[in-house]
């Protein structure tokens, strides 16, 4: 996903702010589709697979959606909701505790555009 921001969110279908930020998280997806610059990737945090594929078949997002257990520790995720927002260099440029707005990504995204060593995304 190089050449894009990516937000990478770290969940839990067991939670409850993480289920409340869930459609930002699509809402944020879907808008940025069709210009492709900016994408979600979903890690999860102690859960069990048929309980995240009925999640996501049931409340939507078609982005990757992986198993958080060899990463968590590299994150250094304490809690979900939690989500890194990565510049289209490859590199982490925020971290957001809590739950996350399409708004408050958009917003994010738009002041870093300018702080991320020159590389924006495109748009």
């Amino acid at each position: 996903l190089r050449g894009q921001w990516v937000v990478v969110n770290f969940f839990a279908t067991w939670c409850t702010p993480c289920r409340v930020e869930h459609p930002e998280l699509v809402a944020f997806s879907e808008s940025h589709a069709e210009a492709g610059d900016a994408s979600v990737v979903s890690v999860v945090f102690d859960d069990q697979p048929e309980n995240v594929a009925t999640f996501f078949a049931e409340e939507g997002g078609s982005w990757p959606v992986v198993d958080g257990s060899g990463v968590i520790l590299d994150w250094a995720v304490a809690q979900v909701p939690e989500s890194f927002v990565v510049a289209p260099n490859g590199v982490v440029a925020a971290k957001v505790i809590g739950g996350v707005t399409e708004a408050g990504l958009d917003a994010l995204i738009d002041e870093l555009s300018g702080s991320a060593d020159g590389e924006s995304g495109p748009g």
